[in-house]
């Protein structure tokens, strides 16, 4: 690679990888893994930079990291398990109930399916459509809208708090 592809992977990646890390946050639900995941993606478009950058690289890269997570899905010695030898912090209780709230759907969401998290990171966070998280995922256009309504309806059952705040929202 020359010096000048080298120069211009460096300043994307300066520019965009926290764009980029916030998309493989969202999608593995864990800081660690989504390290993992942007590295990977980054060291792989890193071989083949001369080519990506004359398209649209960041879209690239998201579509890569994406596939990147279903093919770490797919592999059945993967742990889901984060192994630490800290404890986790204990969180204080926010007056509002906006951090309870929060740590609930962030737990419903971390009980959801890979695949649905996934559709949910592109419709929600990313704003795809159907087709367009449906070809990124491979799958059908009803493939993707039935794994929205499952995941909806899972969060629904695992975050009622939600149910309540929508419910308090309205009669406002």
């Amino acid at each position: 690679m020359d010096l000048e592809t080298r120069q211009d992977f460096t300043a994307f990646v300066g520019a965009r990888s926290h764009a980029l890390f916030r998309t493989a946050l969202a999608l593995t639900g864990h800081r660690q893994q989504a390290e993992d995941l942007l590295q990977t993606v980054l060291a792989k478009a890193y071989r083949h930079w001369g080519k990506v950058r004359h398209g649209q690289p960041e879209a690239y890269l998201r579509r890569a990291l994406y596939r990147e997570q279903v093919s770490w899905w797919r592999r059945p010695m993967r742990s889901r398990e984060v192994v630490t030898d800290r404890l986790p912090d204990v969180a204080s209780t926010d007056l509002t109930g906006r951090v309870d709230l929060s740590m609930a759907l962030r737990a419903s969401l971390d009980r959801l399916a890979p695949k649905q998290r996934a559709v949910l990171v592109l419709r929600y966070l990313e704003d795809l459509s159907d087709e367009e998280i449906a070809d990124i995922l491979r799958c059908k256009p009803t493939t993707v809208r039935s794994q929205a309504a499952r995941a909806l309806d899972r969060i629904r059952t695992l975050c009622p708090e939600l149910t309540h705040l929508a419910a308090q929202e309205v009669h406002q």
